[in-house]
């Protein structure tokens, strides 16, 4: 069965954050030189390594501020609510939820979530079946992770993330193919672990490379 981010479960789990910085990805990740906490980055560099010669991880973005995943949230309800006339609030916010994460248990917020793709030797996305972002509408669903409707491409590249991936711990939202996520709530309640290790965080200095 599918855990939302919605789910209670998830706002159950208990957070102890660690305290680890935030700390920038290196430009090997592309240029958005992403931020991220310093344990999620190391895993990060890890699975780089694990990737198949001439292909490597594409970061197109990391921590969010509290403000931004606001916005998100604002703009993607509007969109469903234009969709579809007369949804109840409940209905809303359960649809919402499969797409942008909740403030108080959304990742990127946290610092311990990135959406990331694949990229070869030349820099160009590999096929992932939909571009980073497309919502469930505009994709027929096959933004979904296990999506059906995609290539045979594309469906062995999301194999190949992963595959890369999932050894160092982070765990995918089934929704969002290109969302992976460490020591966040989400990522507790799906690994039984006892507690997040990363809470809400903000950027208040400036941030140091990985």
């Amino acid at each position: 069965m599918t855990i939302l981010l919605s789910d209670p479960r998830v706002a159950e789990v208990p957070v102890h954050d660690c305290g680890e910085p935030l700390v920038a990805l290196d430009a090997s990740f592309g240029p958005a030189r992403a931020l991220v906490r310093r344990g999620l980055a190391e895993r990060l560099g890890l699975a780089q390594d694990l990737l198949p010669r001439g292909l490597r991880l594409h970061v197109v973005e990391g921590h969010r501020a509290l403000a931004d995943q606001r916005a998100i949230i604002a703009r993607y309800s509007a969109e469903v609510c234009r969709l579809r006339p007369g949804i109840s609030p409940h209905e809303l916010h359960h649809l919402v939820a499969r797409f942008v994460a909740p403030v108080d248990v959304a990742p990127h917020v946290a610092g311990a979530a990135v959406d990331l793709t694949l990229v070869d030797v030349t820099g160009e996305e590999l096929d992932m079946g939909t571009a980073i972002d497309a919502t469930p509408e505009q994709s027929d669903g096959a933004c979904f992770s296990a999506a059906t409707n995609i290539s045979p491409d594309a469906r062995a590249h999301r194999h190949l993330l992963g595959a890369v991936l999932k050894p160092l711990g982070l765990v995918n939202y089934p929704t969002e193919w290109w969302h992976w996520s460490y020591g966040d709530r989400y990522w507790a309640l799906l690994t039984e672990a006892a507690s997040a290790v990363y809470g809400p965080v903000e950027v208040t200095a400036k941030v140091p490379a990985a």
